[in-house]
């Protein structure tokens, strides 16, 4: 790019070197104008060079190159699973086909849109500066495809008219075509070649787990994008992006959490959890529980006595690690505690706060590994070869909770071939349903 650029400005350089000594070309080359006399040569040649350097400034990394195939291809997927959303619309007396894909064109936008959120937050600060407006008008063009997406869950969720829903479909469908000429108008600021007609990236198909917790049906679902990257001393690496959605224990998390804490003991500990919230705070995610306590002591038979009444608040902040193992662990820590009295004093450095905490953890963890199975929802071949490397919460934006896990798949130049054809099988498959788990 450097050679391009002096070639690009060749007199105007060989002007510069002339505008010292006012001799290169002498009057019979129009001498009066490379003297110098109206032009500061020197400051003009920056000017020139001013926008190869901010061109340079914005340019992607091998990495972010790899994220951007990955980030496209998700979005690819979603106006694919727009358009087989339409064609079920299309369809007479059809209502359980529409539910069913609209759930799954609700996971692809939504997949679409972490990717995307997830590429803009790994600009340098150059990047930042230099790409601050394609960044503001990819950011509102994104935030009017998660509008036009709900508009759609809606009409589907209230059994709305299909022409209403088809409407609201249209719409959604300019705001993708947005959304995605957008993402390529950003891929061309950063130097970055189109890949969609390379197979660098691929979408593995969502794997849906049924799983029963504490007496709570969830559904919790799990895509990913896996991203050719580097081929180096006979090993290849693939990067493993994967997106699980527990949006549905945070509905329930109140009642498992009443499941697992609400007791009643006649002489003894009286609990009972009046509220729970399960919110993302990336790359953590806090749950706010209040309850009430109360503590009674018997005399004799028939004789019982209120010893202790109140209310409490607690937050608990949850932190997803990845383990030597290469298991999904959660760090919990109690963040803030609002009580007073023994009540307070059980919550602070009691075992109150300890049971609500640990209870906590345990049951997004069994969430986790129950329903969001990393290795599950990678072909069958990568399997042996893939590692977990960092796992955190995220926010949509919507207040909908995400776990994502990244990791790598490492294979030998001998079995490159065989996990590519696998991949690309995998991604042409239609969503796949996992049989339903339930809790011992």
């Amino acid at each position: 790019m450097l050679g391009a650029a002096l070639l690009t400005y060749p007199c105007r350089m060989l002007a510069q070197h002339g505008g010292g000594g006012g001799h290169i070309g002498g009057s019979a080359a129009g001498g009066g104008g490379l003297s110098g006399g109206n032009r500061a040569t020197g400051i003009e040649t920056k000017d020139d060079l001013k926008d190869f350097h901010e061109i340079m400034a914005v340019q992607a990394s091998s990495e972010q190159k790899i994220a951007y195939a990955a980030m496209l291809k998700s979005t690819a997927g979603a106006s694919a699973e727009l358009k087989a959303f339409i064609e079920q619309i299309g369809k007479e007396n059809n209502a359980q086909g529409v539910a069913s894909h609209d759930k799954t064109l609700e996971d692809a936008v939504e997949t679409a849109r972490t990717l995307n959120k997830k590429f803009l937050e790994g600009f340098s600060e150059a990047q930042k500066s230099g790409l601050k407006e394609i960044t503001k008008r990819l950011t509102k063009v994104d935030s009017e495809l998660a509008q036009q997406a709900k508009v759609v869950d809606q009409g589907v969720e209230t059994n709305a008219a299909a022409a209403q829903v088809a409407n609201s479909s249209q719409s959604l469908d300019r705001a993708l075509t947005s959304f995605q000429r957008a993402q390529v108008d950003l891929g061309d600021e950063m130097s970055i070649e189109n890949p969609n007609n390379q197979d660098v990236a691929y979408n593995l198909p969502a794997v849906r787990a049924s799983i029963q917790f504490a007496n709570q049906p969830m559904v919790i679902t799990t895509s990913g994008v896996v991203s050719k990257g580097v081929a180096e001393g006979g090993q290849n690496t693939f990067a493993v992006e994967l997106t699980t959605d527990v949006s549905d224990l945070q509905l329930t998390i109140a009642d498992v959490l009443r499941a697992q804490l609400d007791k009643a003991d006649r002489c003894g500990e009286r609990i009972a959890i009046q509220t729970a919230a399960l919110t993302p705070q990336a790359p953590a995610s806090r749950v706010e529980v209040q309850l009430h306590f109360e503590r009674w002591a018997c005399f004799g038979r028939d004789t019982m006595n209120e010893m202790v009444e109140g209310n409490g608040t607690i937050e608990v902040k949850v932190t997803p690690t990845v383990a030597e193992d290469d298991t999904l662990r959660l760090v919990a820590q109690i963040a803030r505690i609002d009580a007073e009295g023994l009540v307070g004093e059980l919550l602070r450095s009691g075992s109150l706060g300890e049971v609500v905490r640990d209870k906590v953890a345990e049951s997004i963890l069994f969430v986790l590994r129950h329903g969001g199975d990393f290795k599950a929802a990678l072909p069958a071949g990568a399997r042996s070869y893939a590692t977990l490397h960092r796992a955190q919460f995220q926010d949509t934006g919507s207040g909908k909770l995400l776990v994502v896990v990244d990791g790598e798949i490492r294979v030998s130049d001998d079995k490159v071939a065989a996990l590519t054809t696998e991949l690309k099988e995998r991604s042409s498959l239609d969503q796949s349903v996992r049989p339903e788990l339930t809790s011992r």
